[in-house]
């Protein structure tokens, strides 16, 4: 019935590339095999287990039944419904199954020392007919079980990767939705995730950013983004080696993807100018992650803990002549001069909107 070495070949497989264990998969064989059993050959009510060796390919099944008292379960000659109307609610008794059940009296004739609810096993004769049917549902439920067991695995890879960016290819775009492969499953690109203005093609390579990773009844799912805050700063996580040694800090993104983008650090060593390591000899590391997002314009300013100086700060390249704190609605009056009015808004409110998000208070800009 089955393939010894194209059975030992595939478990090797699972285990090396896919991190699927091979004790998992060869019990999901097991229970493939006892279910094929049962259907072709079974009672009701039986439980049967099967072993199978990988080496030789013998297969074994076995009937467990569970140690029961007499006086735990309703006989046949008893009577169901009178018993159920005698019965405390969280004490129902079950009807007696000889082919599930076995008393104590019988089981303790097979071992002496047995108890309540132990398992007495019994073994079952070998069916030659045990044939195709039976490969088949053993199939069946080895691909499913294998599937299971993928699912688990790949779960736990990539719960450990949320909040990273990851790789991969495009697969196919359906409703403005970009599917991406990543190897051992498929991660979604939601139209609203991407960079405005940006075209893909199916097989090319594509960087994103794995915010959300959900267990699904259809499968695992992904979710991407390149549209995030957390993608810029990511993205200089990975050009700024200050900021993987916890010199520079990131401490707050206002984004509008594909058009321009705030980003206030801090540093954490007097010696090290932050700003200065963000952007890099001759303005490579921020060309990188410019490049990486389509030539969005990028601000980087100095995180400071004078919310004052901070929001004179996010509003660059627009010079502040005096700024106003309302702490009770969070409000901050910016005054500028009548030159300066349209730079400090910017085209559309955007300067003034991304700096109102990079420092958390809502800005109003007046002239003198």
């Amino acid at each position: 019935m089955f393939d010894l070495k194209v059975i030992n070949s595939v478990l090797q497989q699972m285990e090396e590339e896919r991190g699927i264990p091979k004790e998992k998969i060869l019990e999901a064989i097991k229970m493939a095999l006892a279910t094929a059993y049962k259907k072709e050959y079974g009672k009701r009510g039986q439980i049967i287990r099967a072993e199978f060796d990988i080496n030789s390919g013998k297969t074994e099944f076995y009937q467990v039944k569970i140690v029961v008292d007499k006086k735990n379960v309703i006989m046949e000659d008893e009577d169901f419904e009178e018993d159920i109307a005698n019965t405390d609610e969280e004490n129902i008794k079950v009807r007696f199954n000889p082919e599930h059940h076995i008393l104590i009296e019988d089981a303790k004739k097979i071992k002496k020392d047995v108890k309540i609810d132990d398992e007495i096993v019994f073994p079952l004769e070998q069916k030659e007919s045990y044939g195709r049917i039976a490969a088949q549902t053993a199939k069946q439920v080895i691909i499913q079980k294998i599937r299971e067991a993928e699912k688990v695995s790949v779960l736990a890879e990539y719960d450990k990767r949320e909040g990273e960016i990851i790789t991969g290819t495009v697969q196919r775009i359906e409703r403005g939705n970009i599917f991406i492969d990543l190897g051992r499953t498929t991660g979604i690109l939601p139209y609203e995730e991407q960079i405005p203005g940006e075209r893909y093609k199916q097989g090319e390579r594509i960087r994103a950013y794995l915010y959300a990773v959900e267990d699904s009844p259809k499968g695992i799912m992904l979710r991407l983004s390149r549209s995030h805050p957390k993608f810029l700063a990511k993205l200089f996580e990975i050009e700024t080696p200050e900021i993987a040694s916890g010199t520079v800090e990131i401490k707050a993104t206002a984004r509008e993807a594909g058009s321009r983008s705030k980003i206030a650090v801090k540093s954490n060593d007097s010696h090290i100018d932050p700003i200065g390591s963000m952007v890099g000899q001759r303005g490579v590391r921020v060309s990188t992650v410019m490049s990486e997002l389509g030539g969005e314009k990028i601000d980087i300013i100095e995180w400071s803990e004078d919310p004052v100086k901070f929001i004179e700060d996010s509003l660059s390249p627009a010079k502040i002549i005096s700024v106003e704190l309302n702490k009770e609605e969070n409000k901050a009056n910016v005054i500028v001069s009548e030159d300066q009015q349209s730079l400090a808004i910017g085209k559309g409110g955007q300067n003034v909107r991304l700096a109102a998000k990079l420092t958390g208070w809502k800005i109003d800009i007046q002239s003198k």
